[in-house]
């Protein structure tokens, strides 16, 4: 935490001096590692807590991700990264477990920046992350951040697949319904270290073009992950985060039969959140 807390600052004072959508930016060939450590037991429980998991068994599989989370920090908020990292919004994860992680485990945490793309609001970068047990690769990700800036018409390119909303985005039947209170972002930064100010404070997600603070896109994706029954069967999830959760919001959480299509969706019907999970063969939801 303490070093998570210093790159905040770092990517307070670093973000005003930064112009995103510059033709010649470049990402750092970085890759920062955390050396393989336990996962702390209390750290673990809480973040269970907060979005659902069940307090035994394998690592949730949004897990990784939020102990990675300060080497992703430092390296974005460092002098060779291009983009401010105030304001960036989540807008896409891929997940693949190769297989289950349990937490008595010492993970192997490596982070580094992948690509940039054009997005129609601004420039996406990619970041990578990996998980090692006694240097297997058990658990990987791809995340797409968002930071927006004006874009000549020309230069913009192609939503990537993986945020595009599918046909059928809300007719999935509902399973759930959710009421959110205005501290969720709050207390969920508490318990991963995310702190970016759009989550925390109506007044502070102002400054960067929301009306009131929004929702963790991780703790939307975990959240229904939660409910999607035997994560030891999954091979993988696809997330796209569609338009933010303003807190405090009630949300559906609905999916189909199998659990492998999800989505989480507003009462007026918009839709926040698309996910799809593929499972093993003979791999169902048991939850």
């Amino acid at each position: 935490m303490t070093s998570l807390t210093a790159s905040l600052a770092r990517g307070a004072l670093t973000s005003p001096f930064k112009r995103a959508g510059r033709p010649d930016a470049t990402l750092p060939a970085d890759r920062l590692t955390r050396p393989a450590a336990p996962v702390a037991p209390g750290p673990l429980a809480a973040y269970g807590r907060i979005c659902g998991f069940t307090e035994s068994g394998p690592l949730p599989l949004t897990y990784p991700h939020v102990l990675a989370f300060p080497l992703t920090m430092r390296l974005m908020t460092g002098h060779a990264f291009p983009l401010p990292v105030l304001g960036l919004v989540h807008t896409w994860i891929e997940i693949t477990p190769h297989r289950a992680a349990t937490p008595a485990e010492p993970l192997e945490l490596t982070v580094y920046a992948e690509k940039l793309t054009p997005h129609r609001r601004g420039t996406e970068v990619t970041m990578a992350t990996e998980a090692r047990v006694d240097g297997e690769l058990v658990w990987e990700s791809r995340s797409g951040y968002l930071s927006r800036h004006r874009r000549a018409a020309q230069a913009a390119g192609p939503v990537t697949a993986v945020t595009a909303v599918p046909p059928d985005a809300g007719s999935l039947p509902a399973r759930a319904e959710w009421r959110l209170p205005g501290d969720l972002g709050r207390r969920y930064g508490a318990v991963s270290g995310d702190r970016n100010p759009i989550h925390l404070h109506p007044l502070t997600a102002r400054l960067f073009g929301f009306p009131r603070a929004i929702a963790h896109g991780m703790w939307t994706v975990a959240r229904c992950l939660a409910e999607a029954g035997d994560p030891s069967s999954i091979r993988s999830v696809r997330a796209g985060f569609r338009a933010p959760v303003l807190l405090p919001a009630t949300v559906t959480y609905a999916a189909d039969a199998t659990g492998n299509a999800f989505e989480l969706r507003g009462p007026d019907g918009r839709v926040h959140l698309v996910g799809a999970v593929t499972r093993q063969t003979g791999g169902s939801p048991t939850g």
